[in-house]
């Protein structure tokens, strides 16, 4: 069970995760969220950290979908600047929504990833439609009793995850 929930790649950051790496990957179709993933909850638009990499992801052929659990206006705020396809309410780790998405975008599985900073939502959700996880820790994390709940049954998948890759963490 716990290797289901592992991600394929762990960043620092959504930026480290370049085209350049992409392309070695045959990922050409990256599933992303947005949330404490490529900006915190109470950013409601992109910095320019943000549309430096969406440019340079799409200069490199990269299609980028936005796929977020959160609202309609929150989602559509984000992504008025970026014009990517974005999906919201998304029920991650449902797996019905997310072939939807895939297949609306004609993305083959075999060249494509999620990038999310959740374990129990964006790798398992990854895991189930069968596309490889890549996992960034969270910009700001949420400090209710939830998330820190959450986050806490996460450290052991992450340190599997760090030993499994020679790290120490």
């Amino acid at each position: 069970m716990i290797d289901r929930l592992m991600p394929d790649f762990f960043f620092a950051t959504f930026d480290e995760v370049t085209p350049a790496f992409l392309a070695g990957e045959g990922i050409r179709f990256l599933l992303t969220d947005i949330d404490n993933t490529l900006a915190p909850y109470e950013e409601p638009a992109p910095n320019e950290r943000v549309r430096a990499w969406v440019a340079a992801m799409r200069e490199a052929g990269v299609t980028v979908i936005l796929v977020s659990n959160n609202q309609r206006e929150r989602v559509e705020c984000f992504n008025s600047e970026l014009g990517l396809a974005a999906y919201y309410d998304c029920h991650k780790p449902s797996v019905r929504r997310l072939r939807a998405i895939a297949n609306e975008a004609g993305a083959d599985l075999a060249a494509t990833a999620a990038l999310g900073d959740q374990i129990f939502t964006d790798v398992w959700g990854a895991r189930g439609l069968g596309v490889r996880a890549i996992l960034v820790p969270p910009i700001k994390d949420k400090r209710s009793l939830f998330f820190r709940f959450k986050r806490y049954l996460e450290r052991p998948i992450l340190r599997k995850y760090h030993k499994k890759q020679g790290e120490e963490k």
